[in-house]
């Protein structure tokens, strides 16, 4: 049995082959008949050719088949074979973050921008913000994304200065919330959000 550590990604593309509807149909054939043809399984399942071909093929990307050209009176074609009769997938979800950004946007200084297309929503109790809603276009194109933001995100974003405010760095709004250092990968969540949708004024510290 291979047990390989794979990449989200990796383990994403198996998980959409083998959960389609006829996927153990299609394994059962290759278990039973050892290689096979698209045509030739295209017509035991009942499925269009096409249907087979790529699925086929999809097996082979993600290393379960492989694909042989044969000849038959001279007119090439491909069968396939199973060269994995079992898998056994891992993965770490906690590759799915990448750590390597939070050193440089640490030293961000950063403030609510003047004018900002924004609106903070505070929580009926306690010094956080329940949700912030974006706002986009103007007139008839305008829209509003509402979002609702984590106890965390909604403490630390109470404490955001104002435009007319001097610029913080991220740790002393934390300090100022009473907030851990444990809790940076949630905020930088919430502030790259912002940021995309030119919301805060960052500065870098030096």
């Amino acid at each position: 049995m291979d047990k390989v550590m794979m990449e989200f990604e990796e383990v994403s593309k198996i998980a959409n082959f083998l959960s389609r509807d006829y996927a153990a149909d299609f394994l059962r054939l290759l278990v039973v008949y050892k290689t096979i043809s698209a045509s030739e399984a295209a017509s035991l399942l009942e499925i269009h050719i096409k249907t087979a071909q790529d699925f086929l093929d999809g097996l082979v990307e993600i290393g379960i088949l492989k694909k042989e050209q044969v000849f038959e009176r001279k007119r090439p074609y491909f069968r396939y074979t199973l060269i994995k009769s079992k898998i056994c997938i891992e993965t770490d979800f906690s590759t799915l973050y990448d750590i390597s950004g939070e050193k440089e946007k640490l030293k961000w200084k950063i403030r609510e921008k003047n004018k900002a297309p924004i609106v903070f929503t505070p929580a009926a109790s306690g010094q956080k913000i329940a949700s912030v809603t974006l706002i986009t276009g103007e007139g008839r194109k305008r829209k509003e994304r509402k979002i609702s933001v984590t106890e965390t995100q909604g403490r630390f974003l109470f404490y955001l200065p104002f435009p007319t405010e001097p610029h913080l760095d991220i740790s002393s709004i934390l300090e100022k919330a009473g907030l851990e250092k444990t809790c940076i990968p949630e905020i930088l969540d919430i502030l790259e959000l912002l940021k995309k949708n030119k919301v805060i004024d960052i500065k870098n510290r030096h």
